[in-house]
């Protein structure tokens, strides 16, 4: 276990290095200010460098288009300004001006790619800034990375981005988990559901991005061709909806975003999408999500969620939006397995009767920065193989604690979830007591269609008790002596320690 500890952990020597100096910057400045500088200087130290490496092939050539902004668009690269180039802001690192310098290439950046228009982050001028410190930062970027448009190159910034987007999540607390789903819960999403080549994967509340980062690493590692794969997003808040377009425009990702951030039941920026995969960590109970204003909306084939929870909005949104033999899996709290409230239980049942839940996953704690609340992982397809059953899982016993506050899974653990997923479709898979069972509809009728796993997994078994009861009396009469000794003579020390002190006891 200890081997793929590490591999959850790997390749962060610069990011924490970056990490560790850009902390004090922070200063007095709010954290989500202080998110904006950090991945603000990631994102501009990679397009300068694309930039850069495309910049001496046109000089080469000779053909005098190294100052034409169509020569990189053509090849769906950002056109970086001179004054924006990372040339200019390392020169100008270590003076007063580098806070203003940093927003005027920021500036004539968006000037230049109206696709950048509002996202970038401008604060680097602000007085709260120890610009001291900001110069070392960018000198951290100068000199610890040889940038050029490889994928080593990329996933070494990608994984940076990511890394410091999860630093702030768990410094945010609860207003992290608005823009960030721990990747351990994103890849064992991806695993179960196995995006492939020419499809299309959407996420309705994407955050900054992590499920299409984690989607196309699995293309990749599957020997599939990253560009296959149409990506489609929607978020409600601004700043994470910047954070997320950077976030692609790193990993060189071409995904549609819509124009700006926007409510995605009021404005649903897709309207018309049927995707192949939706992926989704949406807002746990969500209340007054608008309820009144949309009680006839088409997306609710189900019945009409209730008003002062979006559960069951999201849930009905995704399969709205879902392709023929389309796959959805999405985290959410606990709640809407078994709740009987304001319609949700007739709700659920009707999905179930339908035949779409393929598999529940309920999840340990701990994994969440910003929540304590207990989750599950709900997967439905459309024509799904095992037809007229359900698989569930327990996996609250998985995982290791990364530290007091926060659980993580193993590479193993993220294997152990997908396989069993895919014995289930195979139809191979064996209950095993306490971790998986394969239901029917007909036995989850008999529940009353709460999907909770632990009524259909049931306990573990315990290894038979094989020590006689004479010997095991005898042990652990003897184990018990020996701790009575043990505490009478802590208690004999702490008198003399007290003694020594002047107080008698």
């Amino acid at each position: 276990m200890a081997k793929n500890k590490q591999n959850n952990n790997t390749n962060i020597g610069f990011e924490k290095q970056l990490w560790d100096a850009a902390c004090v910057l922070w200063g007095h400045i709010p954290a989500a200010e202080y998110r904006k500088v950090i991945v603000g200087l990631i994102f501009l130290r990679y397009i300068s460098s694309v930039f850069d490496k495309k910049y001496q092939e046109l000089v080469a050539e000779g053909e005098g288009f190294e100052n034409d902004p169509i020569a990189y668009l053509a090849e769906n690269i950002f056109f970086v300004p001179e004054q924006s180039r990372w040339n200019v802001i390392s020169q100008a690192a270590h003076t007063p001006e580098i806070g203003k310098v940093i927003d005027d290439a920021m500036i004539a950046i968006e000037k230049h790619n109206k696709t950048l228009k509002g996202v970038l982050p401008k604060n680097y001028g602000s007085p709260d800034l120890d610009k001291r410190v900001l110069g070392e930062v960018v000198d951290l970027f100068t000199n610890n990375i040889k940038m050029d448009d490889t994928e080593e190159s990329k996933d070494l910034l990608g994984r940076t981005y990511e890394y410091c987007i999860a630093q702030f999540a768990a410094y945010e607390g609860t207003k992290g988990g608005e823009f960030y789903t721990p990747s351990s819960i994103v890849k064992t999403l991806v695993e179960i559901l196995k995006p492939f080549e020419n499809c299309r994967v959407y996420d309705p509340c994407c955050g900054s991005g992590g499920m299409f980062v984690q989607s196309v690493k699995f293309l990749q590692a599957h020997s599939g061709n990253r560009n296959k794969i149409s990506v489609y997003g929607q978020e409600s808040n601004a700043d994470t909806w910047k954070m997320a377009k950077m976030n692609m425009a790193i990993r060189g990702i071409d995904a549609d975003f819509g124009s700006s951030h926007a409510d995605t039941f009021f404005n649903d920026l897709h309207p018309t999408l049927k995707a192949d995969f939706i992926m989704a960590n949406p807002p746990f109970n969500l209340s007054n999500w608008g309820q009144d204003k949309l009680r006839d909306d088409v997306r609710w084939k189900y019945g009409l969620p209730p008003a002062g929870n979006a559960n069951f909005a999201w849930i009905q949104h995704m399969i709205h939006h879902l392709a023929h033999n389309g796959k959805i899996g999405l985290v959410l709290a606990n709640g809407a397995l078994s709740s009987q409230t304001s319609g949700e239980g007739d709700i659920r049942k009707n999905i179930i009767e339908d035949d779409l839940i393929e598999g529940i996953v309920a999840l340990p704690d701990k994994l969440f920065y910003s929540v304590t609340i207990p989750v599950t992982l709900w997967c439905i397809t459309k024509n799904k193989k095992q037809k007229g059953k359900t698989l569930f899982i327990d996996a609250r016993k998985m995982g290791y604690m990364v530290d007091r506050k926060h659980r993580d899974f193993t590479e193993e653990d993220i294997k152990k979830l997908a396989d069993t997923f895919t014995q289930f479709q195979e139809g191979s898979l064996k209950d095993i007591k306490g971790f998986c069972a394969v239901v029917s509809t007909q036995d989850i009728a008999k529940q009353d269609y709460i999907l909770t796993p632990g009524r259909y997994v049931g306990i573990e078994e315990q290894e038979e008790d094989t020590e006689p009861f004479e010997q095991k009396m005898k042990r652990l009469t003897t184990e018990l002596s020996d701790m009575f000794k043990k505490s009478d003579e802590l208690k004999k020390e702490i008198k003399e320690n007290l003694n020594k002190l002047g107080y008698k006891i």
